[in-house]
């Protein structure tokens, strides 16, 4: 027989509430948290790689100099371009016949297309660079999977 307290029973009854959000949730919502998600843990990687000493600074085409990359950035970057994959997702759960792997299989394409911002960006150096790459798989590796899950439990 197992004895457990009722906060240990509120804790499994709150994740057992949030696993059923996530698998059977509007498509939008899931897309939501999980874009939140993604750009919390991008943006502590970003600050992590920041205090090891990584410089944040990087330019994009045409420009002259790097400026720096602000806290907050990378949130803000993650936030932004998920509103297209939650876009995509839902479009694909409504008129795609396996819109599961459809979304996987554009999204990790559209992920790998990412990486070629952070390998020509001018005036940043190469860790700088490196860690934008990273930044994208970061990312998508939070995002996607979530999204992907919802999308394979039908329901539109």
């Amino acid at each position: 027989m197992s004895v457990s307290t009722p906060q240990i029973q509120a804790t499994r009854t709150e994740s057992r509430s949030t696993a059923r959000l996530l698998l059977t949730g509007p498509v939008w919502l899931v897309g939501v948290l999980a874009a939140l998600a993604g750009a919390v843990v991008t943006e502590a990687f970003a600050l992590a790689t920041r205090a090891a000493g990584v410089p944040m600074e990087a330019a994009g085409p045409g420009a002259t100099e790097a400026a720096e990359i602000p806290v907050g950035g990378f949130f803000g970057g993650v936030v932004f371009w998920s509103v297209a994959g939650i876009v995509l997702a839902v479009a694909l759960a409504r008129w795609a016949e396996r819109p599961a792997r459809t979304f996987t299989v554009t999204t990790v394409a559209l992920t790998a297309l990412s990486l070629a911002g952070p390998a020509v960006a001018p005036h940043t150096a190469t860790s700088t660079q490196i860690v934008l790459a990273a930044s994208h798989v970061v990312a998508a590796a939070v995002i996607v999977p979530l999204l992907a899950r919802r999308l394979s439990h039908g329901q539109r």
